[in-house]
């Protein structure tokens, strides 16, 4: 399973140090993450907008609550506390060190928070992290030099090192370190397998979970059956896992866990699972990792803007991308001219309730900054206009600038307030 097949070769992927394991992104994240520029989300004020009646008056964006300063305290001691690693690997081993049976779901907990940063577990659901951490065995060998797995010898489990450097040398003559995250041992299925090469530790106190064969391959190939494979052209292109988030059986579907960047971009317009509500928040928190230029997202979306029926929804994407990730647009000039753009549709098509949000958003995210245009005479032009006033009942804006004059090399941009 931890191999992909030949037709996910065109789906991004991570390169990774050890050959079984490959990274891809997933959307796993269970709430909206702000960016730096202090976002919050839209999603209650563009309902307010999605039924169109008429124009909407709205004084600003909703504020993000803030915790008091004895709340804030006690996050800062958690935070402490967490943040010491010797701590938090004396928790992890104590966890580790109980039977699978005695595990609790606090220990799990603790496992999962661990083990997702190995690159073993790299490519795996969550829900398969989770079983693993339930039934894993912890063992340690204390002195280097000690051989783990002779070669020939039958193999009974999968190992993930979680301390330590062992190093295979096969048959051939060549040999292999594998370090701290990496895996070596059985694959999931229940064939007999045998050791190729000797397994022995290159330090002292090295330390290993240990999966059963018999656990490793029920975990996987159930995985397996709980996946939804979507294909075009022959091609996977999309796989989604099913998921169910309490036992009621009321809130459960289908969740992207790997897509080619065009099918991730596509999901963006597409319906929702009820287990997968911050999808659109966290492709645009994450697709920086998988995609050249954010234009490859924004050309697409000014593309579905032209059908009616995806109308609304791609209004809500750039509305979302504009509230919490502004510096996307701010420091990039073709993402400036994308969201003008954006904005003089909104305007054609009367979406006046959506265009005041827009403007609202970009209002409140905008960061103060001086520019100084030096002219060579009182009577040379000024390559911009400008829009507003005391008369007009508003503040003064930039309305225009004249693509490649002095103006826009000094950074006024057209929406500006002065």
């Amino acid at each position: 399973y931890l191999q992909l097949p030949a037709d996910l070769t065109k789906m991004h992927l991570t390169d990774n140090p050890h050959p079984q394991v490959t990274h891809v992104p997933s959307s796993q994240s269970g709430c909206s993450i702000a960016s730096d520029s202090g976002s919050s989300s839209l999603s209650d004020i563009y309902q307010a907008t999605e039924s169109e009646m008429g124009d909407v008056d709205l004084t600003g964006l909703p504020e993000a609550p803030v915790d008091s300063e004895d709340e804030e305290e006690e996050e800062d001691e958690d935070i402490d506390r967490t943040s010491d690693p010797l701590l938090g690997r004396d928790v992890v081993r104590e966890c580790l060190e109980k039977e699978p049976a005695d595990k609790t779901d606090d220990d799990i907990e603790q496992l999962l928070e661990f083990m997702h940063q190995l690159p073993a577990f790299a490519n795996m659901t969550m829900s398969v992290r989770r079983e693993l951490c339930s039934v894993m065995i912890f063992e340690v060998v204390e002195q280097a030099g000690a051989i783990i797995l002779e070669d020939g010898q039958e193999l009974d489990s999968w190992y993930v090192i979680l301390n330590g450097t062992v190093e295979i040398s096969y048959p051939d003559g060549k040999s292999e370190s594998l370090c701290m995250g990496n895996s070596f041992g059985i694959t999931p299925s229940l064939d007999k397998q045998y050791m190729n090469g000797v397994v022995r530790t290159k330090v002292d106190d090295c330390q290993f979970v240990c999966i059963a064969q018999q656990d490793y391959w029920r975990i996987l190939n159930h995985v397996e059956k709980n996946t939804h494979k979507v294909e075009e052209e022959g091609e996977i292109v999309m796989v989604k896992e099913h998921r169910e988030l309490d036992r009621s059986g009321t809130r459960k579907g289908h969740i992207v866990i790997k897509a080619t960047p065009e099918r991730l971009i596509m999901h963006l317009i597409e319906e929702h699972s009820i287990v997968d509500p911050t999808y659109i928040e966290d492709f645009l928190l994450t697709y920086r990792t998988f995609l050249t230029s954010p234009l490859e997202v924004g050309n697409k979306l000014l593309e579905w803007f032209t059908v009616d029926s995806l109308r609304d929804k791609v209004t809500r994407v750039v509305l979302l991308w504009v509230n919490n990730h502004f510096n996307d647009f701010e420091g990039d000039p073709a993402m400036t001219r994308f969201l003008e753009e954006f904005e003089k549709n909104l305007e054609d098509t009367k979406m006046k309730g959506h265009l005041r949000l827009l403007n609202i958003a970009c209002a409140a995210k905008a960061k103060w900054r001086q520019i100084t245009l030096q002219k060579p005479s009182r009577d040379s032009p000024l390559f911009f206009t400008l829009l507003g006033g005391s008369d007009k009942g508003f503040g003064i804006f930039v309305e225009t600038v004249e693509m490649g004059s002095k103006a826009a090399e000094a950074g006024l941009k057209r929406g500006d307030q002065v």
